[in-house]
């Protein structure tokens, strides 16, 4: 074989070798990709551990005005009474009559004829047909008639809620969780 013959042949193996690599190199690629993660899964929070949050929440941003104040927030084993003690008695919320999907907040003005209060931040919530959401008791523990027992209310201190912190929305989300762990309605999304 004379030495044109051999740069030609080693040129060809230089071209097919170039081809194969080229032909195999996305292959090769592929499968030297880093495998993907399974994404672990998020644990969702145990009643007591909303629980937890929910009576940090109202004790923190409770109306100092001595008619509206959250003095003390209970649960029962159960999970399913939420007790809410104010300084004219105390309410008992029934999470599990309670419909997660009628959780509204407003602004309330708690000021009447005898004095001027600061606003309170009001979540309402209404309870599943036929159920009542709350019986309410006066400071002797006789019961009080006047709040409607289809609605449940929660209040909060309007001025005490950082601007921007995104309260609102936190404590509609842990609260939602909570009436549904404790066998009330569960949220439904209505509209898609």
């Amino acid at each position: 074989m004379n030495r044109v013959e051999r740069w030609a042949g080693l040129g060809l193996v230089a071209v097919l070798c170039a081809g194969a690599m080229t032909w195999t190199a996305p292959f090769c690629a592929a499968q030297s990709k880093p495998a993907h993660k399974k994404a672990v899964p998020v644990k969702e929070p145990t009643a007591e551990e909303l629980f937890a949050y929910l009576r940090g929440a109202l004790l923190q941003y409770s109306a100092d005005d001595g008619v509206n104040d959250n003095l003390e927030v209970s649960i029962d084993p159960t999970k399913t009474v939420l007790t809410i003690k104010q300084p004219d008695g105390h309410c008992d919320i029934f999470l599990n009559a309670l419909d997660a999907n009628t959780v509204a907040w407003d602004v309330y003005d708690a000021t009447d004829s005898m004095q001027t209060r600061a606003p309170l931040a009001r979540l309402n919530v209404v309870s599943v047909a036929g159920k009542k959401a709350r019986t309410c008791y006066d400071v002797e523990n006789n019961i009080d008639p006047a709040p409607s027992a289809t609605r449940a209310r929660i209040l909060f201190s309007w001025e005490k809620i950082p601007e921007g912190s995104g309260f609102q929305t936190k404590f509609t989300k842990a609260f939602k969780k909570l009436i549904t762990q404790s066998g009330g309605g569960a949220e439904v999304s209505l509209f898609k």
